[in-house]
């Protein structure tokens, strides 16, 4: 990722912390579906966020790139991302590429490959008539389409990927602005086990080039070596948090997912039937 600095970028503080959370506590519908939750992620760690559907991983990421507001707290509510309490909604999508099954229905169009990489610049699915695409911008979008190895498909729309190719376009939408860390939401979804494969080298590339991966889930398949940190959530609150090795157990999974379950690791790679 050779270009990357030519593309300008908000400006952030210095901060120990990628994002830090204190007393988050989120309302939908009437129902509380973050629940004090408090977590902090350092730059450059690599962290897996996993519980069952339903208890608010997916929350936890709307909230981060405000599309969820938190309540205000009475011991005090922290929400901050790289040192910064209040962004630009569109300055902090520059900052943070994310991937989401959601993102991935919205993008099955008749739009190509290499257009759908270079929308990550302008926040869109597609690019349009008042898009101003560099050269620097192009090349930037080829680079990222050789580091994921799909130049290949460049030519190719969108609606006729495999759903492991489609998503790893995504990624490279989400890298193109060279973004501070990738957020993948339910990353290997609907993947059968050779797009799993193929996935899951692409995200331990990223996670070796020093962003920091931040993966969302609920199948402990999705764990790359790479991560060194488990968070699990559990009813909209943080149940259990630290080394992956530590937080991996049968026991803690069992309580999680509420039956018991058995846990195998092989070569940094994590398995869980019940």
């Amino acid at each position: 990722m050779l270009m990357a600095e030519q593309f300008e970028k908000p400006e952030i503080e210095n901060s120990s912390s990628l994002l830090e959370m204190k007393n988050v506590t989120v309302v939908r519908g009437g129902k509380k579906i973050l629940d004090s939750v408090s977590l902090s992620i350092n730059p450059g760690e690599h962290v897996a966020i996993i519980g069952p559907n339903g208890s608010g991983k997916s929350s936890l990421i709307k909230t981060l790139t405000k599309e969820y507001h938190p309540l205000a707290a009475a011991d005090g509510l922290v929400l901050k991302i790289m040192g910064k309490e209040t962004w630009n909604v569109f300055e902090l999508r520059k900052l943070l590429g994310i991937v989401s099954g959601e993102l991935q229905q919205t993008c099955c169009r008749r739009i190509g490959v290499l257009d759908v990489v270079l929308s990550g610049f302008f926040s869109s699915i597609g690019i349009y008539y008042n898009h101003e695409v560099t050269p620097e911008m192009e090349a930037r979008a080829e680079e990222v389409l050789d580091f994921l190895e799909i130049s290949h498909l460049e030519e190719r729309p969108m609606c006729e990927l495999s759903t492991g190719e489609a998503r790893r376009v995504l990624i490279g939408r989400a890298l193109v602005h060279d973004p501070q860390a990738l957020f993948l939401d339910e990353p290997a979804n609907s993947l059968d086990l050779k797009a799993l494969h193929g996935f899951r080298e692409s995200v331990r590339k990223i996670a070796l080039s020093g962003k920091s991966v931040i993966l969302v889930t609920h199948n402990l398949q999705d764990v790359i070596p790479e991560i060194s940190r488990v968070v699990l959530i559990k009813e909209g609150k943080i149940f259990r948090d630290g080394k992956k090795e530590e937080i991996l157990t049968d026991a803690n999974l069992s309580e999680l997912f509420s039956l018991p379950v058995k846990v195998l690791e092989k070569e940094g790679y994590y398995q869980a039937w019940s």
